[in-house]
């Protein structure tokens, strides 16, 4: 009964999108070459409700993973496609039909993990069962009264990275959207690892939360920013000073997409202030308070749309770009101290003051490295060495951090020796607590 209804206002949304708001907008803004990226819009929604469905499912019998693996999926051909398709030439049509090509091959993986693996997990159906058209009416209207927050959440997070585009329409050139647009995929690489941490840590804490175990909780909730900040900080710095070199690399037909080296910085260092809200409202909906990440979001959507009508009219794409950030942190700094208001735990304060001093020392080098691609591909030989050393140098992990780092090196197939020996340096070096 949900995924009917999920799939029937998916589509009923998506079609008013495609055939009625965006020759509306193009219309009112005069911008008739605005019109294919605006209806490829229309057509992400089907795709992402599909997506939601099922991993709705997975998270109701406790398979984060599989959420994991759809998310992966998702960002990682969200950015194949969406540069692809800018190299070939379609510009700001062909990044926003990216996205949605990363969202159907996200609702593809979604089906087939369902079928193939979710048969043990969920009971077979009783043939004696009668499920009339009234009852499954009634089971629609509750469904539908319990997912309202749900829905508005799944949809201002849509908003955030995407109303600035929308209003670029009324302000600026097709090609200048297009730098933009090409911008925006390479910025998302950094919330691979955060909305994968905070798929995972949503259960566990709420199971912590549940059983009142107060050092539980707060091992969890520490642990989730420093295995992901570690990660996500160096990550947003790294792609902000290689910016350029970056869009030179990946956009290699066409040096004009360079143009948007400045909004990709921009961008990806909100990238940052997004993941700590990401993870934050995970472990604030997985102790029950859902409605408190959707109010936020909603905020930032109003924010994102008053900054962006002002900034973008000013400073172009580098204002859109601005704008994004500029929300991103106004949804942070409330959700990470609330987090930690309702938890009652603490906050790891020093580690990510560490991380985020490595990470400006891991940037040095990018100072005196050329700025072309033989400048990018030293600095990424250069930066993770000098970043690792600086970790160490500050006694940023403690032995239990790097405990829990060897639980991952499993997972690494042929790195996994080269990632225990570089724990083991580390653990030299580590604090106590």
């Amino acid at each position: 009964t949900a995924l009917k209804i999920m799939v029937f206002l998916g589509l009923f949304f998506g079609l008013i999108m495609v055939f009625v708001a965006a020759p509306i907008i193009t219309i009112y803004y005069q911008k008739p070459e605005a019109l294919l990226p605006l209806q490829a819009f229309g057509l992400i929604t089907p795709f992402s409700v599909i997506v939601g469905a099922f991993r709705g499912a997975f998270q109701g019998v406790y398979k984060m993973e599989y959420i994991l693996y759809t998310r992966a999926i998702e960002q990682i051909f969200m950015i194949l496609f969406a540069t692809a398709l800018v190299i070939l030439g379609l510009s700001t049509f062909g990044a926003v039909l990216g996205s949605v090509l990363g969202f159907a091959a996200s609702a593809v993986s979604a089906v087939y993990i369902f079928k193939r693996y979710m048969g043990k997990y969920i009971p077979p159906a009783n043939p004696d069962f009668k499920f009339t058209f009234r009852q499954e009416m009634g089971l629609a209207k509750r469904l539908l009264f319990f997912s309202i927050p749900v829905t508005i959440t799944a949809l201002a997070e849509m908003g955030i990275y995407s109303i600035c585009t929308l209003i670029m329409g009324g302000f600026l050139a097709a090609s200048a959207i297009g730098y933009f647009t090409a911008a925006d995929p390479i910025s998302r690489l950094p919330l691979i690892v955060s909305s994968s941490l905070a798929t995972t840590i949503l259960p566990a804490a709420s199971e912590a939360y549940a059983l009142k175990d107060q050092n539980l909780l707060e091992k969890y909730v520490n642990a989730s920013y420093k295995y992901g900040m570690f990660f996500v900080i160096p990550m947003c710095v790294g792609i902000a000073i290689f910016a350029k070199e970056i869009m030179g690399l990946v956009y290699f037909t066409n040096s004009a997409y360079m143009n948007g080296a400045m909004s990709l910085a921009i961008l990806v260092l909100g990238m940052t202030f997004y993941s700590i809200y990401t993870i934050s409202g995970s472990i604030v909906q997985g102790i029950g308070n859902p409605r408190i990440p959707m109010y936020l979001l909603i905020f930032g959507c109003i924010i994102t749309l008053g900054l962006g009508w002002y900034l973008i009219p000013n400073y172009g794409i580098e204002g859109g770009a601005l704008a994004t950030t500029i929300a991103s942190f106004i949804m942070m700094i409330p959700m990470f101290l609330l987090q930690f208001r309702l938890t009652k735990t603490h906050a790891p304060y020093m580690f990510l003051t560490k991380v985020t001093i490595a990470s400006l020392i891991m940037a040095l080098p990018a100072f005196v490295l050329p700025n072309n691609s033989y400048g990018l591909i030293a600095g990424l030989i250069i930066c993770p060495i000098i970043y690792m050393i600086a970790i160490v140098a500050l006694r940023t992990l403690s032995h239990d951090d790097v405990a829990g780092f060897r639980r991952f090196t499993g997972k690494l197939g042929p790195l996994r020796k080269i990632a225990n020996k570089t724990l083991d340096i580390i653990d030299k070096y580590s604090s106590d607590d």
